[in-house]
């Protein structure tokens, strides 16, 4: 496919077709699952291209599945019913590599609720890092954070190019055109989804409360706030109006079913002492521009406020974290406990190796300081996790990545890219 811009998840994708009869690729809309589907692909369907194409998916599956494999079923899940012809089809080739599902929602349980173990893969597939967009200098790697006692790099975006980054995203389409308004884009991409994304999953929200939900989840963004704070921010405007905890709640869940929003875990491991952890999760859009555009964010209104720009920058650093420890088998939690010792991200892999992370845009005190909390979460861990414990790392937004004396990481998010 000419023009086609490589992914991380390409990969993982061809990897799992080697293996699994089916993968499934999930992620938001606009971020490339189709696109992506199509390079790996020999024949496609898109079922959302007409009304009688998902119809005729329902009442004849067999219709659709055939085709040269690796056959892609683009937006699968308008035919709940293709997840079990799959299943079966696959059962009955036994033979990898036989589909391509591609999808902007997660589909109710009842729809995929007999399992697809062994027979399906999902990956997930999130708007660019900076090193698929071409603005990482990718000096380093997530992997190397694992493996190496010392980095170095220099260069990279400036603090300027990051809050760019910020507002435009890693939308392909804006990555593509630089010239189209991302503001506008982003905003009309939030409108539809009360009005057009979740009406398509089955799913209902009155949109001028989703708009307020969204517009308070975009202030907190990288924060644990709870639900009964959100429902307090959720400002509508309208006298004895609000957004209920218990609408809230059902909101954050259809946002994730149709991955604008994902939650950033708390992270359970053992503790030498008896101090409690936290166990709540943060929130962050699936990238942090729509964060922007919720809030009307500009460039310059980004860099005349520090505190919202340092949250968005964190939000943006683990938006790239997921990617790249994705393709790790690795997931990204944050730390936090009763005596409020924080950290921002915590990457583990399957393996049980893990690395810490804190996010500080810059400044000599705010190193310390990160410094000084990744020195005491690996103080307080117990015996067996700290022996798993792979590198403390500190993410910026400098252009200079270096190894302290001490040992711990300070790594430009710019320098990061692909294993």
């Amino acid at each position: 496919m000419n023009g086609y811009r490589g992914r991380i998840v390409d990969q993982i994708v061809q990897g799992a077709l080697d293996t699994f009869g089916a993968v499934i690729i999930q992620g938001p809309r606009a971020a490339g699952k189709t696109t992506t589907g199509l390079q790996m692909s020999a024949s496609s369907i898109r079922l959302d291209s007409t009304p009688e194409l998902a119809a005729l998916a329902e009442t004849s599956p067999s219709t659709v599945l055939t085709g040269k494999t690796p056959r892609l079923l683009d937006e699968w899940q308008l035919a709940p019913t293709l997840w079990n012809a799959v299943r079966h089809e696959v059962d009955e080739r036994a033979i990898p590599g036989q589909f391509i599902l591609t999808g902007s929602a997660t589909p109710a349980d009842d729809i995929t609720r007999h399992s697809g173990a062994g027979r399906f893969r999902r990956v997930t597939l999130r708007p660019m890092t900076l090193a698929e967009s071409g603005e990482s200098t990718e000096t380093l790697t997530l992997a190397d954070l694992f493996s190496s006692t010392t980095i170095g790099g220099i260069g990279g975006p400036t603090v300027e190019d990051y809050t760019d980054l910020l507002v435009r995203g890693g939308w392909p389409a804006l990555v593509a055109q630089p010239n189209r308004s991302a503001q506008e884009y982003l905003r009309s991409y939030l409108d539809d989804v009360a009005r057009v994304d979740l009406p398509n999953a089955d799913l209902r929200a009155d949109p001028m409360r989703m708009r307020a939900l969204i517009r308070a989840l975009a202030r907190n963004v990288s924060t644990e706030i709870s639900a009964a704070k959100l429902s307090k921010e959720s400002e509508i405007g309208e006298p004895d109006t609000e957004v209920s905890a218990p609408t809230v709640r059902k909101y954050l869940d259809a946002l994730t079913r149709v991955f604008v929003v994902e939650e950033q875990p708390a992270w359970a491991t053992h503790l030498r002492s008896k101090v409690r952890l936290r166990t709540h999760p943060k929130w962050h859009f699936v990238d942090p521009s729509l964060a922007a555009a919720a809030m009307r964010a500009s460039r310059g209104a980004l860099l005349n406020d520090l505190n919202t720009l340092g949250l968005l920058f964190e939000s943006l650093c683990i938006r790239d974290l997921r990617v790249y420890a994705q393709q790790l088998d690795g997931s990204v939690y944050h730390y936090r406990d009763e005596v409020g010792l924080e950290v921002d991200a915590i990457v583990e892999l399957d393996d049980g190796r893990w690395a810490a992370f804190e996010v500080k845009m810059g400044g000599s005190k705010n190193i310390e300081l990160a410094a000084h909390n990744l020195t005491a979460l690996a103080a307080k861990v117990s015996e067996k996790r700290a022996d798993q414990l792979a590198s403390l790392n500190i993410l910026t937004a400098g252009n200079t990545s270096y190894t302290r004396p001490d040992g711990i990481h300070v790594v430009a998010l710019g320098h990061l890219g692909a294993a």
